[in-house]
């Protein structure tokens, strides 16, 4: 089974700004390896730091408010007992001291937001990891108004990787976790690669009415060999079978203009044994197969041996799995039988062509 997938690491994380401001400082770049904790970019923090002070100010002002109206409070209290003022002085009094509190508490809270945005202006690294991509420079302009950008992204760790592959809704049946993955990449054609499922997600991706599942493929890269971002050609490997006598594909979707003179298929025992356009009959799981696989009946068409010109004669065999190019052969032939895969038809004349103002010439 056959699919394409992207190379990701397994860990991924986007860096980003929850403020906004002017880059003032970056200390890593590409591929730098970062810990977690480390300062990786300043922002500006000019503006957010004279916010704080205003806020350490208002906070301040509303402190001696607090005392002012702890004092009155007191006094009416005081003069309340004696019965030297109205009871409505005395609530005014403390309704004020009330009021003087919250306001303490609310700018106390603006102080620790201001002190938030300056610490923010210190961009750190989340985990240890290496940077894949750094998307701003020294002088730019970051704007978090609406979003938070995305400043660097850091991958955990690159010697273990998995691949995202898209598999068909007709294949996704056949795959389960655990299965081996023989897989590809570009950059190292005459290499294989190996991994392992590890998971098939089941939410759906519908592109053009084509429905595929992201399969993840655990995949180990202790060389460093595979980067990020690598498109790898997969092979899930379903089924294995060691030492089987396989028959071209070609063979299997071979079928000559005159087939009805040919006679019947050896080793069929009535007329018509073949099922459908492509000779394809679907028999019951035989006993010693493993379960859920299926052995069809399909039609190959044999050369005689020691005829090198002879006349084909088809054959009904039994096959079992396929890799695409070849199939395996369970029934009906024997090592070495020739099988015929294409016909080549040669002509004694060489084709004609009609000149519309000269009639008919060959050429």
């Amino acid at each position: 089974m056959t699919a394409t997938g992207q190379l990701n690491p397994v860990v991924n994380v986007q860096v980003g700004s929850q403020i906004s401001g002017m880059i003032q400082k970056l200390f890593v770049d590409f591929n730098s390896r970062v810990t977690a904790g480390q300062v990786i970019a300043q922002l500006d923090p000019a503006t957010y730091r004279a916010a704080l002070r205003q806020a350490e100010g208002e906070l301040a002002s509303a402190r001696a408010a607090l005392e002012l109206a702890r004092v009155k409070a007191g006094r009416a209290a005081e003069l309340r007992a004696k019965d030297l003022i109205p009871q409505a002085d005395d609530d005014q009094a403390r309704a004020d001291l009330h009021q003087a509190e919250a306001a303490v508490a609310i700018k106390e809270a603006a102080v620790q937001k201001a002190r938030v945005d300056v610490d923010r202006c210190t961009i750190v690294a989340p985990i240890d990891g290496i940077v894949i991509s750094r998307n701003v420079d020294v002088g730019q302009t970051v704007a978090a108004s609406l979003s938070a950008p995305t400043l660097f992204v850091i991958a955990n760790d690159l010697t273990k990787m998995q691949i995202n592959a898209n598999v068909a809704e007709a294949d996704v049946g056949g795959i389960a976790v655990g299965q081996d993955v023989d897989f590809t990449v570009d950059a190292f054609p005459a290499q294989t690669f190996h991994g392992k499922v590890a998971q098939v997600r089941n939410a759906p991706i519908t592109v053009q009415n084509v429905v595929t599942y992201d399969t993840i493929i655990e995949v180990g890269n202790p060389e460093s060999k595979l980067k990020p971002g690598m498109t790898a050609n997969v092979s899930i490997i379903v089924a294995r079978r060691e030492n089987a006598l396989t028959v071209p594909n070609a063979a299997l979707r071979f079928r000559p203009p005159d087939r009805l003179e040919r006679g019947e298929p050896r080793g069929s025992t009535r007329p018509g044994a073949e099922n459908g356009r492509d000779g394809a009959r679907f028999n019951e799981t035989p006993a010693g197969r493993p379960g859920g696989e299926r052995v069809s009946t399909r039609m190959v068409y044999v050369l005689p041996a020691g005829q090198a010109n002879g006349r084909p004669t088809p054959v009904q065999i039994k096959t079992g799995i396929s890799d695409g190019i070849s199939t395996e052969l369970t029934e009906g032939l024997q090592e070495g039988e020739r099988v015929v895969t294409g016909l080549r038809v040669s002509s004694a004349e060489p084709p004609s062509t009609t000149n519309p103002f000269r009639g008919t010439r060959r050429f």
